[in-house]
């Protein structure tokens, strides 16, 4: 006979208690509030069996608004209902269906419930949303898993986009990308010339488990433009476009065979760049493509000579040995008479011969009691009319070549190509950068500076944008005479690679020509925007060679004095002693997320507006002056001008972007046609430092012409990070605060300065104070003590490694005191060490 199961359920004091009532046929049972009738008989072991899951909740994600189904389903199962983090889901809200499973004739029962995002939002921020479903039988109570719930979404910017890049050929590309976030996570392809990239068909290529897209040997014909695509089940996102550009440098053929013997004794060989020939902006072969060489007198034409040739032979030889021997009588006499001549002390318009005046004089600084001897000044200038070889060199010859500016000659000594140092500037940089190692020097005469230059030093100076190139005196070898250059080179025309957590930290900096013999290093200063906290960074000075690759050639705070190259780093600026002249920059490397460049942040707007529009122009750059001067020139042309001051912000390698905002605008004149609550710059755009003048744009609307007032506060700030804010009240048509671009352009100083009017401290002064302290002293009274007056004790194993510690200490002060330099303070500091200003220079090493 069947059987009637009448399950019910109480709830009372918060105890559930179950009761099973088997009755006989023909009886019905009825409980106080639910019940139900299986007409199916039932096994005998059905006591004994716990609940098992024949289906558990999933994990399931809300896409917009659309809610979300969870399903549960049990045997044997006599209840069943979900539990959405640890609270019971109402009873209402169950779809439960109830069934008996055919094979063993255990009751089945399964049970649904529908998640809406209203539900999930409302724990937002505590936990995330979980639901879990609980079965009983007469036995006990089962669990299933947790399914969690989770709104879908995929945020727009990627959080690194691909750069970029121009590879030779068969080099290995790497191109980077780090989707935007989303739930879940999103899945990347990559797409070259908008067709998909498939590694199977392709094995050229290689995903990353990152994202990463690596081309394994870059061919001619993966140059296109790459796209990195990202999508999960809510939307599909693709990045900006990287171009790039597969290059062949060229390559020589086999050189052909040589000539016949010619009449001059001479025979010829050639070779083409041909193997391959150069494409796509690669480069051209170096070296030589015609090559000569003296034959063999068996191999040179005869040719017959009577006894005319012969005397006519004899001739020439014996006038040639007459005149030579007339000229070393003549150098000899120079010579003695030269002897009596001190050219370091006795008159220093000796030792500016050859360069013409300019009519710029030095100016005498104020009061100091240093000054106890007074050079002749009055013939120093900043230009030279001459040859760029050894005086003593009258008679050579000037060696014309297709190779770099200056050639190293067996003697040291270099020459100039031209022979005269061109008049005009445009004339200077068009055969400057004519030259094969200079093919990427900027044409930009307003960021390049250059003069020629002798022992006595001098400096170099890119006004408005904190580099300066100080060539101290006798860093150019005595007798020489050199044409020197300093430029900046615009990022984005660099192939300057960084790698991982690495930032460029300066501007690219060149300085030349390279090659060149220095006796002594000269002092390249330049910006910097790192937080200067050494502990949280790994700062490398990086070099070009000459065949365009860069070069690791000083890590900070392990430089080796033995090396031709030494840093200082200052809150803003970094101070590099080089003994090579050539092309730098400065690459940090994070070692912790507490590392922090500097941003500069600066708004601008226009001068006049006409339109119901009104934009606002917020710049996010690296705090270095060379870019804020290409800012406020970008800005003159646009007709931009500052509307408020710049605010400096510590940007940290934290992976979160940066965030952009304006608030507090009277709605009832002026609205912001922003869509979005933000605007957001990827954190790599900022990290990597290649994007010179980020900015983003707030594009406002007045409701009508007459309303001019404009009060507003924009806010700029990192995520889970620093942030700063402008407040503005000003009127766009009547603003006459005095915040123009100018008053942040001050530096006026002349780009080249030649001789001791380079310099703050004269000539014969400075000789005489590193007389006075090279010289160690027992009581400390030298060098060591006056590098620790200024605060330089740091350096004080590189000083020591110098021939004359003091005279780079002095360079080192005159770079830091160019500008606001007085002469007084030094005096004082002199004073400190012990000495009286009027003996500090006639100590002898008795007194030590």
């Amino acid at each position: 006979m069947p059987l009637h199961l009448g399950p019910f359920v109480r709830w009372r004091s918060g105890l559930v208690l179950t009761w099973i009532c088997l009755f006989s046929s023909g009886f019905t049972f009825t409980g106080g509030e639910h019940a139900a009738t299986v007409t199916h008989p039932l096994p005998a072991a059905f006591s004994d069996l716990l609940p098992h899951f024949l289906v558990e909740p999933d994990d399931v994600y809300i896409v917009k608004n659309k809610p979300v189904t969870l399903t549960c389903r049990s045997t044997p199962a006599t209840q069943i209902y979900f539990k959405c983090n640890g609270e019971w889901v109402h009873q209402d809200q169950h779809l439960i269906d109830r069934d008996v499973d055919p094979a063993t004739g255990l009751p089945v029962m399964q049970v649904k419930i529908d998640i809406s995002r209203q539900q999930v939002e409302k724990i937002f921020g505590l936990e995330d949303y979980w639901c879990q479903c609980v079965a009983w039988s007469t036995t006990g109570t089962q669990k299933s898993q947790k399914a969690y719930v989770r709104i879908a979404y995929l945020r727009k910017n990627f959080e690194e986009e691909p750069l970029g890049k121009e590879v030779a050929l068969d080099q290995e590309v790497l191109l980077r990308c780090h989707p935007p976030e989303g739930v879940p996570p999103a899945e990347v392809e990559w797409q070259r010339n908008e067709e998909l990239i498939d590694p199977k068909t392709d094995p050229n290529f290689f995903i990353t488990v990152d994202h990463n897209l690596i081309i394994k040997q870059a061919r001619l014909a993966d140059t296109g433009n790459y796209t990195c695509v990202a999508k999960n089940i809510v939307a599909r996102r693709k990045s900006s476009s990287a171009t790039v550009i597969v290059y062949v440098d060229g390559g020589w053929s086999e050189w052909s065979k040589w000539s016949p013997c010619g009449a001059d004794c001479t025979m010829w060989r050639s070779r083409e760049c041909t193997q391959p020939s150069p494409s796509t902006g690669g480069k051209e072969c170096q070296g030589l493509d015609l090559q000569s060489l003296n034959c063999t007198s068996e191999q040179c034409p005869q040719t017959a000579s009577g006894a005319e040739d012969v005397a006519l032979y004899v001739g020439i030889v014996a006038v040639a040995l007459c005149l030579t021997l007339l000229l070393i009588v003549l150098v000899l006499v120079y010579r003695r008479k030269k002897e009596g001549l001190d050219a370091d002390v006795a008159d220093s318009s000796i030792l500016t011969t050859g360069f013409q005046p300019m009519g710029i004089k030095p100016t005498k600084p104020e009061n100091s009691h240093l000054l106890t001897i007074q050079p002749d000044l009055t013939t120093t200038t900043t230009s030279y009319q001459g040859t760029l070889r050894s005086r003593r060199e009258v008679t050579g010859k000037f060696s014309v070549s297709n190779g770099p500016l200056l050639e190293p000659l067996p003697n040291g000594s270099h020459t100039l190509h031209n022979g005269k140092l061109p008049s005009d500037p445009n004339d200077f940089m068009n055969r400057l950068s004519s030259q094969t190692y200079f093919k990427t020097l900027p044409r930009d005469n307003v960021n390049t500076s250059y003069g020629t230059f002798n022992f006595l030093g001098g400096r170099l100076t890119l006004p408005n944008t904190g580099i300066s190139l100080l060539i101290p005196p006798e860093a150019i070898p005595r007798g020489k005479i050199y044409e020197i250059y300093l430029t900046i080179q615009k990022k984005e025309d660099m192939r300057l690679p960084l790698a991982g957590c690495q930032t460029l930290l300066s501007p690219v900096v060149s300085c030349g020509p390279p090659g060149v013999m220095l006796t002594r290093p000269v002092i390249l200063s330049m910006d910097h925007c790192s937080d200067a906290c050494l502990e949280n960074w790994a700062i490398r000075l990086k070099k070009q060679s000459y065949e365009g690759t860069w070069e690791d050639v000083l890590q900070l705070g392990e430089e080796v004095v033995s090396e031709p190259y030494y840093c200082q780093l200052e809150a803003e600026t970094c101070r590099v002693f080089t003994e090579q002249l050539g092309r730098f920059a400065l690459v940090g490397e994070s070692l912790s997320m507490a590392a922090a460049k500097r941003l500069k942040l600066l708004l601008f707007a226009p001068a006049y507006c006409s339109t119901l529009e009104y934009n606002i122009r917020v710049y996010c750059m690296d705090d270095t002056q060379d870019l804020l001067k290409e800012v406020m020139q970008m800005e003159r042309q646009l007709g931009g001008r500052l509307i408020d001051e710049p605010h400096i912000l510590l940007f940290k390698d934290s992976y979160h972007n940066l965030r952009l905002s304006i608030h507090d605008m009277p709605q009832a004149h002026w609205r912001s046609k922003l869509l979005a609550g933000y605007q957001e710059i990827p954190f790599y755009h900022i990290w990597s430092g290649s994007q010179r003048t980020l900015h983003c744009t707030f594009t406002l609307e007045r409701q009508s012409l007459s309303t001019c007032d404009l009060t507003c506060t924009l806010c700029v700030w990192q995520v889970e990070g620093e942030g700063q804010s402008f407040t503005l009240d000003f009127n766009i048509s009547k603003d006459i605060r005095p915040l123009d671009s100018d008053f942040l352009l001050m530096d006026n100083c002349t780009p080249a300065l030649a001789g001791p009017s380079a310099f703050q401290i004269p000539y014969l002064i400075r000789q005489k104070i590193c007389s006075s302290l090279d010289t160690p002293c027992p009581n400390g009274a030298d060098w060591r003590l006056l590098a620790q007056r200024l605060k330089l004790d740091r350096h004080m194993s590189f000083f020591a490694s110098k021939a004359s510690p003091t005279s780079v200490i002095l360079d080192l002060w005159e770079t830091q005191h160019f500008h606001n330099g007085n002469l007084n303070q030094l005096a004082a500091v002199m004073a400190e060490i012990g000495k009286q200003e009027a003996m500090i220079f006639l100590v002898s090493d008795g007194e030590c």
